[in-house]
């Protein structure tokens, strides 16, 4: 849509062309609907902290000037009350005929939604509500749409999703969601600074999608005449920091996968990966419980939240489980990753998974071990000792055959976290590669493809490292009770309009 159409469609709606029939008028009386740059020197949750015990009707003498959005207007005549909304909270605006003269008209034509810097002295009225009873104000923007029916709001879901900007101004559930995600990422940085983690940038755009077991977004390269991939993983060039001697390293940064929506999948999503040589899957489980307690304690002062109607518990030490041993239960057979492939086969039939003949044991028990055991764990649950099979990355468990060492932390049901003692033997790192080449060529579609700069970069030496990747949406959800990760990530991906 142009600049005419849009003009255009803006003209024939009642409300909107009664608006721009106000800036006209403004800019006819010589005054710019918007001016370039405001000067505020106060925010309304300080006001609100400095005078907390004013009483009413109380006069400070302190002049302040604040800026924001006008959230209602109520005209009482000569008299007259504004919400004014900034970034911070909420403060009312005292509007006197006496004390602003002849810019109470105009004060009063404003329109809900626009934006305006006012200065005067803060006061309590006789109710007791602090205000600001203002000697002057400035038009900051003019909004052309009204905001949503004061006491409906925003409810339609895509619309909120669709417009997060609409959703930010009138729900405020919305916006302490969004205030709480940052802290929660900061909260994760600060965690990690704490520890000697620092934090780098690699790439997004990647000549091979590699790091984990993910369908790709495919693109091309104008210049280089290539074709290259959003990163599924952060974690192979993480890797390749450690070789290069950054010790201890982590990055929050977007991931892409190819894959489907749902209540816990985007496919534009943010994860945090971190990587400590000298370490190894020991030290992860102790790594990540803390800076989750500690970003629980950050948001919610607690490490008990509410989450789908009950209580979660993020206290440390999480609980433990073997992942055979857990399937074994849940079967009521004994898995193992030497066990007879006709038996396993029999045993995933039996627990409703469609079997794949090309699958080995380990594949076969990861589908029934999200069938039936990941569903039932809701307070946080290491699991520990995944099948080789699944595991491309990670490192052989140092007395168990068929296992590594890696471990999942599941949460509500849902995976949280995924980490590894990381797998630096570059020859066995190669024959991981070339077992995941034949499970592709085989079908296997996400199977991991062979990167031979990675496996140039082990053998230059990786020390023992442990590495761990969680994925903040779903850490943002459960610390903010949120159900949706597109609740919690402030541009979900949706359908074009029609």
């Amino acid at each position: 849509m142009d600049e005419g159409d849009e003009r255009s469609s803006l003209d024939e709606n009642r409300l909107t062309a009664a608006r721009l029939a106000k800036v006209v008028d403004l800019r006819d009386a010589g005054v710019e609907p918007y001016p370039y740059r405001f000067e505020r020197d106060a925010l309304a949750a300080d006001l609100h902290e400095r005078h907390r015990d004013l009483g009413s009707g109380a006069e400070t003498g302190e002049r302040v000037v604040v800026a924001g959005r006008l959230m209602a207007l109520r005209d009482m005549g000569s008299l007259a009350f504004g919400v004014l909304a900034d970034a911070s909270g909420r403060i009312q605006l005292f509007v006197d005929e006496a004390a602003l003269g002849e810019g109470y008209a105009t004060f009063v034509a404003l329109d809900v939604g626009d934006w305006i810097g006012a200065e005067g002295e803060v006061i309590t009225t006789r109710r007791g509500e602090l205000s600001v009873r203002i000697d002057g104000f400035t038009l900051l923007a003019k909004g052309l749409r009204p905001l949503p029916e004061k006491w409906h709001g925003l409810k339609d879901v895509e619309q909120r999703h669709r417009q997060r900007y609409v959703d930010l101004i009138v729900n405020d559930s919305a916006r302490e969601i969004a205030t709480k995600r940052i802290a929660i990422v900061e909260s994760l940085r600060r965690s990690l600074a704490e520890r000697g983690f620092v934090a780098a940038e690699t790439p997004m755009l990647h000549t091979l999608p590699t790091g984990a077991l993910a369908s790709p977004f495919e693109t091309h390269h104008g210049a280089l005449g290539i074709d290259m991939y959003l990163r599924i993983a952060i974690e192979l060039h993480l890797k390749r920091l450690v070789v290069g001697g950054l010790e201890k390293v982590y990055e929050i940064g977007r991931v892409f996968r190819n894959e489907g929506v749902s209540t816990t999948h985007n496919p534009e999503f943010t994860m945090l990966e971190v990587y400590q040589a000298l370490a190894d899957y020991t030290d992860m489980i102790d790594l990540t419980e803390a800076i989750v307690v500690e970003a629980a304690m950050t948001v919610a002062g607690s490490t008990e939240v509410e989450y789908k109607g009950e209580k979660l518990s993020l206290a440390a030490p999480w609980s433990r489980i073997d992942y055979f041993a857990s399937v074994s239960e849940a079967t009521d057979v004994d898995w193992d990753p030497e066990m007879d492939i006709e038996i396993a086969r029999t045993a995933a039939a039996a627990a409703g998974v469609e079997v794949d003949e090309a699958w080995g044991v380990g594949k076969l028990a990861a589908e029934v071990f999200e069938k039936l055991v990941e569903p039932t764990l809701w307070n946080p649950t290491i699991v520990l000792n995944f099948p080789k099979e699944i595991s491309p990355l990670a490192r052989e468990h140092r007395s168990r055959p068929g296992v590594v060492e890696r471990f999942e932390v599941i949460v509500a049901g849902t995976e949280l976290a995924n980490a590894f003692s990381e797998l630096n033997d570059p020859v066995e790192q190669r024959r991981r590669f070339e077992a995941q080449a034949e499970a592709r060529s085989a079908g296997d579609v996400e199977a991991h493809l062979m990167d031979e700069d990675y496996l140039r970069a082990l053998e230059y030496g990786m020390p023992p490292t442990g590495g761990m990747g969680m994925g903040v949406d779903r850490l943002v959800m459960f610390l903010t009770g949120e159900e949706s990760v597109r609740e919690v990530i402030l541009f979900p991906h949706l359908r074009p309009e029609s």
